[in-house]
């Protein structure tokens, strides 16, 4: 898939739309830290970029996470 922005703002745009940062993350599961770090360890969420202080995820694999939980607790 290619992408192509006409602008370092358009970029911007598409990043804050599509990545979500560890805390943006834990705040759209109503989850905790630590168990967004558990989703990350059993392969249930899989950072796009990692560094020592913080963890991007795609918005859609967070959103179908958040899903997933739904349908299993409605169960």
């Amino acid at each position: 898939m290619t992408y192509n922005f006409a602008s370092k703002e358009e970029l911007a745009d598409w990043i804050s739309n599509e990545l979500v940062s560890t805390a943006e993350a834990i705040e759209i599961l109503e989850s905790t830290r630590q168990n967004l770090h558990s989703f990350v360890k059993r392969g249930k969420l899989t950072p796009v970029k990692e560094t020592n202080r913080e963890r991007l995820f795609w918005r859609s694999d967070v959103l179908a996470r958040k899903e997933e939980a739904a349908v299993y607790n409605r169960k």
